[in-house]
């Protein structure tokens, strides 16, 4: 195998080209497809089911599993700002603005020390 040695704007303007043809190619096939996709659908409804999971999943490894400037809250601390986003969620009428944004604020008072 021989080596490439590109220099570094090269490298820099391969790797958006090829994320701009990723991103946009699967746009592309959004739009021919969307009118054939049921909105009522199983497939819709599976990748909705999808969706929740994952970010079910990333919400419980920031709480579990933080890392950055998140590792720097006690897990008590993590704990109730959750249960603060829960309760705020549900007594908004399952408001997620209401959730993140009560669950942000209760976080930041109690690491603002």
């Amino acid at each position: 195998m021989s080596d490439f040695n590109l220099p570094d704007w090269a490298i820099i303007w391969a790797a958006i080209a090829v994320s701009g043809l990723a991103t946009y190619a699967s746009r592309f096939l959004g739009v021919i497809f969307s009118g054939r996709v049921r909105a009522d659908g199983k497939l819709v409804e599976w990748v909705a089911s999808v969706t929740y999971a994952l970010l079910a999943g990333l919400v419980a490894r920031m709480i579990i599993l933080p890392i950055g400037s998140l590792n720097s809250a006690t897990d008590w601390m993590r704990l109730a700002a959750t249960a603060a986003g829960l309760a705020a969620f549900f007594a908004f009428g399952r408001s997620v603005a209401a959730g993140v944004l009560t669950g942000t604020l209760a976080l930041i008072i109690m690491l603002w020390q």
